[in-house]
């Protein structure tokens, strides 16, 4: 007994000592730390008292000032971001979906800047503004010039301001009186039966009670136009809210169960979101669409629907952005966007796809490497990865544009066709009735030939690259006629291209005017019918046999 009792006297101290050289090293480290905070803050504002009042020119404090803020947080990754003052309604916008202005979207058109859409019965739409029409002047003052972010700046304002607008349209000059409003961008632009049996959500942003747009939209379609499964749109969602994201996955999950966890090394950060309401659908088969823009709490959602086997994931590879965000208060109401935390779904896997804590040498960032990914189980067992996004569980790649038609996009020939079109067509009684026709094609077979409209196949631009390499290494000369010959056999016209992506061509024309006669859910309602990935969500949402196997196995394995 004695002989334990020294031992224990002897190790007390000694366990004693080795804290309080811990702490003492800590808190040699912190200082430390702290002295290297003052000093470089120290320099910094000599540094800068220096060059206000010795720098050759005039310099713009405030200018020079964010500059260095915006280049100190582009060096940590591309979510952390400073808002001044005059900024802060776009970080608003973010979370709320809301601000104050028309309810229209612009774009830079030559020297001025043109209206690409309208949103229905905000202020732009009820005063007759349209796709198509040029931005002249805002009070009194010129846009030509004007940048689109400086334009939409000067459009928007406190609700109830009222601002003179000035368009241009075919060659005539009109003067709009318009009063800003509130604007909310529904979360829900579309939804309804897509055969029947299959009800379908399009949802594109997590903002503040985006929960109530979803949920009356699942209720009237499984209630009232008689659902019995449903397709979840995420395609190019950026996301938004967790809070948002943990409230849709309960609409079909039932209470207590852990959607999604942040960590941070703040651990006011540190939290675990469960479901905590009665679902509205815990039974009804689920599909969910993502692709390569989904992100964020669209991948809250598609992971969470995956890791507790509630619904089949079907698309592409989503974004991989596993980091949480929080605005923070700044001085003179100033905000920062930063990065607190990273998010866990419930197999426990983080999908954040870029590694943006450990940076090249030249400050360039790089995918999570292989050997880092591991692999996780869902509740069922199946296995899922990650370090790279959610992968569906069914991949089906998005429909690709043939490059004659996504050119003719690209270079808004479709855009100005359109415009054109709406002027000086009867505006169709549905949705259905729209249809392009032969004049049509022959209409826009002359508009392009108007616009001196011209693009090179991938063949060509290949041709190119062979020509100027074979230049390069002195072989163009001795095979100048092969290339020749090449180069003629692989030659295009608008004739034969309009016939052979006719099809395609067509779908453009009509998508771009179902949106200018029906709006937003006009577009979004033509694209369901001939959407690729949402035909095989459809397949397998009615298919029983088939989505229950998904969900045990997976598919080819």
């Amino acid at each position: 007994m004695k002989n334990n009792y020294k031992k224990r006297l002897l190790v007390i101290p000694a366990a004693a000592l080795l804290a309080l050289v811990t702490l003492g090293f800590l808190a040699g480290r912190q200082d430390d730390k702290d002295f290297r905070l003052t000093k470089n803050i120290d320099i910094y504002i000599s540094l800068f008292r220096e060059l206000n009042a010795f720098y050759v020119d005039e310099i713009d404090p405030e200018k020079l000032v964010h500059t260095s803020i915006n280049s100190m947080l582009s060096t940590l990754d591309p979510y952390t971001v400073f808002y001044p003052e005059e900024e802060t309604g776009d970080l608003d916008f973010m979370t709320t979906g809301k601000y104050g202005g028309f309810g229209s979207l612009i774009r830079k058109s030559g020297d001025y800047i043109v209206v690409t859409n309208v949103y229905k019965g905000f202020p732009a739409d009820r005063s007759g503004i349209r796709p198509g029409d040029l931005m002249i002047s805002i009070d009194g003052k010129s846009l030509r010039g004007v940048s689109s972010d400086k334009a939409s700046d000067m459009l928007k304002g406190e609700p109830g301001t009222e601002v003179e607008l000035v368009i241009r349209r075919n060659g005539e000059e009109l003067t709009k009186i318009l009063k800003r409003e509130r604007i909310a961008i529904s979360a829900v632009p579309y939804y309804g039966m897509v055969d029947e049996n299959t009800g379908y959500i399009r949802f594109t942003n997590f903002t503040q009670n985006c929960i109530a747009e979803v949920r009356e939209a699942l209720i009237d379609l499984k209630d009232k136009q008689g659902a019995q499964d449903l397709i979840l749109d995420l395609r190019s969602n950026p996301g938004g809210l967790v809070n948002e994201a943990v409230e849709i996955v309960n609409l079909f999950v039932k209470p207590g169960q852990e959607v999604v966890s942040t960590r941070g090394r703040a651990k006011q950060y540190d939290a675990s979101f469960r479901t905590t309401k009665t679902p509205v659908a815990p039974d009804m088969p689920l599909v969910v669409l993502i692709n390569r823009a989904s992100a964020s709490a669209s991948e809250i959602v598609a992971g969470a629907i995956q890791d507790l086997d509630r619904g089949i994931i079907i698309g592409e590879r989503s974004y991989g952005k596993g980091l949480v965000q929080v605005a923070r208060p700044l001085s003179y109401k100033a905000q920062v966007k930063m990065t607190t935390a990273k998010y866990y779904i419930p197999s426990g896997r983080c999908i954040q796809a870029v590694d943006f804590s450990h940076p090249n040498e030249d400050g360039s960032v790089g995918q999570i490497p292989d050997s880092l990914i591991k692999t996780f189980k869902t509740r069922n067992g199946r296995p899922v990865k990650d370090g790279g996004g959610i992968i569906p569980d069914i991949t089906v790649p998005s429909d690709m544009l043939q490059r004659f038609a996504s050119e003719l996009y690209v270079q808004n020939m479709v855009f100005d066709f359109a415009t054109a079109y709406y002027w000086s067509q009867p505006h169709p009684e549905t949705l259905d009735s729209l249809d392009i026709t032969e004049d049509d094609i022959e209409q826009f077979k002359t508009f392009l030939a108007e616009r001196k409209f011209t693009y090179k196949t991938g063949s060509e631009s290949l041709l190119d690259e062979l020509v100027s390499v074979a230049g390069e290494e002195g072989l163009y000369e001795e095979n100048r006629e092969t290339i020749e010959k090449l180069k003629s056999g692989m030659g295009h016209s608008l004739e034969r291209d309009l016939n052979l992506y006719r099809t395609e061509v067509e779908e453009l024309l009509e998508s771009e005017l179902a949106g200018r006669y029906f709006y937003d859910w006009g577009m979004v309602r033509y694209s369901v019918s001939r959407d690729t990935q949402i035909r095989e969500a459809i397949n397998i949402a009615g298919d029983r046999t088939r989505y229950a196997s998904l969900l045990q196995t997976p598919e080819g394995i």
